[in-house]
């Protein structure tokens, strides 16, 4: 996601052309969830519009189309992956990594299922794996069955902490929106491979964000300490104050890794005046 209407005007200009927002988005954060991608393969043209629009280091981590993972289940998708990974070849280097979010349903006796569509997928990309059902979580001999089927290709667990949401009542209208959407989670911050990715749910109100990220702070310095990669996105229920938060959250990470790379400067939201 890199539009949202509460930016508008406010964290990027507006109004934008369809083929800027990207570009501004980018002038904010250094990655981004390719979430429309799991609802429609979209087509090369506009993908390459993508890559016009950021460096060849901006990281995506494009969501598989639910044709793939929720409708057929990984099974008989050839065709819709071919025709998937062929309109995301514009983006070249930027994407980081194909992100395969499972339904809550999908549990331990699909993981072959999951091992064998592994196998399928080209070398070329990294894969990463969102698995929601709660036995990968509270089974130990379950997610050892989920990491050998991970670590023959070298993908990826990908944690969706929703904990700091959860842990109060919903006090806003998003809040409560999110509160029926949204799955109970539990925390999982083990790193499988050198790329690791985070997706994080505060809350609308920004102090509870930032105390529930603490341990993702403390995390990820460490996962970067080791020469891992990490990639994380910070979200709230209405995400109006998303880009913001999420680089905070890198200020504080770099403020103990001294090394990291700043963000880029955010674009200007009105046009540059010589008074």
């Amino acid at each position: 996601m890199w539009t949202h209407r509460s930016w508008q005007g406010r964290l990027l200009a507006h109004p934008l052309a369809a083929h800027e927002r990207l570009r501004h988005y980018a002038g904010w954060c250094n990655a981004v969830e390719g979430n429309t991608t799991f609802y429609a393969t979209p087509a090369r043209d506009t993908v390459a519009s993508w890559a016009e629009q950021t460096d060849p280091d901006f990281r995506f981590v494009l969501k598989l189309p639910k044709l793939i993972t929720h409708e057929h289940r990984l099974a008989d998708t050839g065709e819709a992956l071919g025709t998937f990974l062929a309109a995301i070849e514009p983006l070249g280097p930027r994407v980081h990594a194909l992100w395969i979010q499972l339904p809550g349903s999908f549990g331990p006796a699909d993981v072959g299922s999951l091992a064998r569509f592994l196998g399928r997928l080209p070398r070329s990309h990294r894969y990463a794996v969102e698995v929601r059902h709660p036995a990968f979580f509270d089974d130990g001999p379950s997610a050892r069955l989920l990491e050998a089927a991970l670590a023959t290709v070298t993908a990826e667990w990908v944690p969706f902490d929703t904990t700091a949401f959860f842990a109060n009542p919903p006090t806003s209208d998003a809040e409560r929106e999110a509160w029926t959407r949204k799955p109970r989670m539990p925390l999982r911050s083990a790193a499988l491979t050198d790329w690791p990715i985070v997706r994080y749910l505060g809350r609308d109100d920004t102090a509870r964000t930032v105390e529930g990220w603490r341990h993702w702070v403390d995390v990820v310095v460490g996962w970067l300490r080791e020469g891992r990669s990490p990639t994380v996105f910070v979200h709230t229920p209405d995400n109006a104050d998303a880009p913001v938060l999420a680089r905070r959250f890198h200020d504080e990470v770099r403020a103990r890794v001294p090394h990291l790379q700043p963000l880029p400067e955010p674009l200007p939201t009105e046009p540059l005046t010589l008074f």
